[in-house]
């Protein structure tokens, strides 16, 4: 997966970060050190900082979106936003928490576009010599509780998304979505009773 820089990237020091852009130099050390470097212009320190959250927010992405694509694309742009507004990120700010943010802002207003441009999904992949049968009910398992997430209203998806497809603290899903911890709490407890709804209908609308 490539991350290139937008316009006001191009006339940065950091124009590409790619995993193979990564030096050694870089690995192993701490964030604030390769967040200071990436300040400073040192492309690779970026690009260690890249390969060490894109599964995290690709994982993000994709709990939102349910669409590769989409998700392999918000991705990119949430590194692109960030490196853009890196002079405006607190060195004391947990960087997963600011990155995360981003992405799920970037997540939102895909949503939003989407209501207006319908996604048709892929079929499930049955290559590679497992079980089909085993593969079409996982994947059913699994489809039914995409579509329930999909029917919640945003204030209650965003919480699940965040809480099982990433495994934040509710701390940390509060300071993304803006909101207090306790109400964190009370809407994961509350979409999860509102997602076992959905899912059982759709099981008696299709059984």
């Amino acid at each position: 997966m490539i991350y290139v820089g937008s316009e006001t990237a191009r006339a940065k020091p950091c124009i590409l970060v790619t995993e193979e852009a990564n030096g050694s130099v870089y690995r192993g050390q701490d964030e604030v050190s390769l967040l200071r470097a990436s300040l400073n212009g040192e492309t690779e320190a970026w690009g260690e900082i890249v390969a060490r959250y894109k599964d995290a927010v690709f994982g993000l992405c994709l709990g939102f979106l349910r669409n590769r694509a989409d998700a392999e694309d918000v991705t990119h742009d949430a590194f692109i936003r960030a490196y853009d507004n890196l002079r405006r990120y607190r060195l004391e700010k947990r960087f997963s928490t600011w990155i995360f943010t981003i992405a799920a802002n970037l997540c939102r207003n895909r949503l939003r576009y989407r209501r207006n441009h319908p996604v048709v999904e892929s079929p499930p992949n049955l290559a590679g010599g497992s079980d089909p049968a085993v593969i079409v009910e996982r994947d059913d398992r699994w489809q039914r509780i995409r579509e329930g997430l999909s029917r919640l209203p945003y204030s209650y998806r965003a919480p699940l998304v965040l809480r099982f497809y990433n495994d934040l603290s509710y701390r940390e899903i509060g300071e993304i979505l803006s909101i207090p911890e306790g109400t964190v709490k009370t809407r994961i407890h509350r979409g999860k009773a509102m997602l076992k709804r959905e899912v059982e209908r759709e099981v008696i609308d299709h059984g």
